[in-house]
């Protein structure tokens, strides 16, 4: 199972890197949306510090369902998704590979660029690592989540809205606690509820959702 993982995986990495403009596409949407606020908000010191962990998430939220539509759609165009639900191996092992793989490409690099932009809003240290470590939870739970949309809204026309009006309400908890972990550690309590929080969330996502998004692609093959 591991060695269909692993193809899984390495299959997918493979296309995301021929297609480096989508992979691209994603990080500096991520920057420009978290780099655009502070000249729209105003240099002042104190406001940025208490919007930060707000700014950087919902860019990182926006960011991950911008890539959510091609998880499923070439290899369902091309007949390649078919013949996946037709192979022997568990198509749940298939998606989960197919979601890691977003995650590499989608979810890594928002957490790696992310200590970088969070130091133009003047974040302490610790809060910015509380950021990255909740970054590093939260960044697969929005590919677990999304994974789940984007088998649903497989080959509908006008998927994209349809995708977002899905996967954003999911989204919310993530949000809350990924944000109100950073806010916290910037005000001097302790992050580690909200971080416990996240895992939970991770937790859950890990074990339902690429259940859920098999589910949702047999429907959708059909």
């Amino acid at each position: 199972m591991l060695k269909v993982l692993a193809c899984v995986i390495r299959r997918d990495l493979l296309l995301a890197f021929r297609r480096r403009s989508d992979l691209l596409a994603t990080v500096f949407f991520f920057a420009l949306v978290v780099m655009l606020f502070p000249l729209g908000v105003g240099p002042e010191a104190g406001l940025l510090r208490s919007m930060a962990p707000g700014i950087v998430w919902v860019a990182a939220l926006l960011a991950s369902l911008l890539s959510l539509g091609r998880l499923f759609a070439l290899d369902f165009a091309d007949g390649t998704l078919e013949q996946m639900a037709l192979s022997a191996e568990p198509l749940v092992l298939i998606v989960l590979g197919k979601v890691l793989a977003h995650w590499l490409v989608a979810g890594v690099p928002l957490v790696m660029l992310s200590p970088v932009l969070a130091l133009q809003f003047g974040l302490p240290g610790a809060a910015i690592q509380v950021l990255c470590l909740g970054l590093l939870i939260g960044t697969p739970i929005l590919s677990l989540l999304g994974a789940i949309g984007s088998a649903l809204t497989l080959g509908v026309r006008g998927g994209g809205v349809l995708l977002a009006l899905l996967v954003l309400p999911l989204y919310v908890p993530v949000l809350i606690f990924g944000a109100g972990a950073v806010q916290a550690q910037a005000s001097g309590l302790d992050a580690a509820a909200h971080m416990l929080l996240l895992g939970g969330v991770l937790a859950g996502a890990l074990a339902l959702a690429p259940w859920a998004t098999s589910a949702a692609l047999r429907i959708a093959l059909e």
